[in-house]
């Protein structure tokens, strides 16, 4: 764990950029960073997965790059049959050594840091109920299966989440907290003592995803990092350091939670969902466990179908992933982030697609939709 300066500065003058979803200004600071943040850094390894790369140039791609004024779009990678063909960048300068926020993108990669914890062992399966925990205890999440936290419906929505309010689904209803600002203990102690559980209906929730990355974190105990090693860097093969955001300490004696917020470089992005293809189709644990949150996937049924962006453009969700995207047969597994980031990964044709952005103001359908 490190304080990184001079990152939390980039990363607070980034998010200032980015207080628009789908172009349009929301009118508070969802992305912004407090200044010191802590972070738990993953180290990048000098055994990294090296890519090759046969380039062409895409017209529809470079045109968004040319207004990226208006369009936000800062990176944009497209690999296909094991190279990167479409390769631009045009990067702020306000960005240190690449490192781009994940936003929401992050609640996969807590998934997939799931299912390494249950293959290692640390989690029976995603039945398991997390019980005698007492971070949660005599809250709703308390007994709450494992699989229903993925699938977001924990039955939290009177009180958290796209239901309360359906652009922010980090704040609490009754006192305006923010989940990026407060402590999972914090919020246990103040806000959800007491709480009674509604009914198992979608309600996409940042308190579920840092309620799933804490409880991996706490049936761990001291291997946690070593954890996150072998997702990262022993599977993943990262070339540059990772870092998962954490909140801040709300009150004294409390631990800090890690958060889904997650920061990496384009390339590495690239790396992870590469990771995720390959365990997709290949053979052992992570690969079921990945099948297993497909296979229980639920219907959405939020209202949104446009678009804008694999979140509002899929019928289905399963694990903290975004699956069946309209119109297509292909199995696309998406991931998607506040302000534009995207990453949609073909499973049938081994296509990926990783894009970063100030915010969201892109044609998502025409560089996006078109080439998955």
């Amino acid at each position: 764990m490190k304080k990184l300066a001079l990152l939390f500065l980039a990363a607070s003058s980034v998010s200032a950029n980015m207080n628009t979803w789908y172009g349009k200004d929301l009118g508070y600071p969802e992305t912004m960073r407090p200044f010191m943040w802590e972070m738990h850094q993953i180290s990048g390894d000098n055994n990294y997965y090296k890519f090759e790369s046969n380039l062409r140039k895409n017209q529809d791609v470079l045109d968004e790059f040319a207004n990226n004024d208006r369009t936000g779009l800062i990176s944009y990678l497209l690999f296909e049959d094991n190279k990167i063909v479409i390769d631009e960048v045009d990067m702020p300068r306000m960005i240190i050594q690449g490192q781009l926020p994940s936003n929401s993108m992050g609640k996969s990669f807590v998934s997939y840091v799931v299912g390494h914890a249950i293959c290692e062992g640390y989690i029976k399966n995603v039945n398991e109920k997390i019980t005698g925990w007492d971070v949660v205890e005599n809250t709703l999440y308390e007994d709450a299966s494992l699989i229903d936290l993925l699938n977001m419906r924990a039955g939290d929505q009177h009180y958290i989440g796209q239901r309360i309010h359906p652009q922010n689904d980090n704040m609490w209803k009754s006192s305006g907290v923010n989940l990026n600002m407060t402590s999972l203990e914090t919020i246990s102690d103040s806000n959800l003592q007491n709480t009674t559980k509604g009914n198992r209906i979608y309600n996409y929730s940042a308190l579920t995803t840092h309620v799933l990355m804490n409880y991996a974190r706490y049936k761990a105990g001291d291997n946690f990092e070593e954890l996150l090693d072998k997702v990262f860097i022993d599977k993943a093969k990262i070339k540059n350091n990772v870092y998962f955001e954490k909140t801040r300490i709300a009150n004294y004696g409390d631990e800090q939670t890690f958060r889904y917020s997650f920061y990496a470089d384009r390339y590495d992005y690239l790396r992870i969902a590469k990771a995720i293809m390959d365990d997709w189709n290949g053979d052992g644990c992570v690969s079921d466990y990945l099948h297993t949150i497909h296979d229980r996937r639920i219907v959405k049924n939020n209202g949104f179908k446009e678009a804008l962006g694999v979140h509002s453009y899929t019928k289905t969700y399963g694990g903290q992933f975004h699956f069946d995207v309209y119109g297509l047969q292909d199995t696309i597994i998406g991931l998607d982030g506040f302000a534009g980031q995207q990453i949609l990964i073909n499973v049938n044709d081994e296509r990926i697609l990783v894009i970063n952005s100030k915010y969201k103001n892109y044609d998502w359908e025409e560089i996006v939709y078109q080439e998955i």
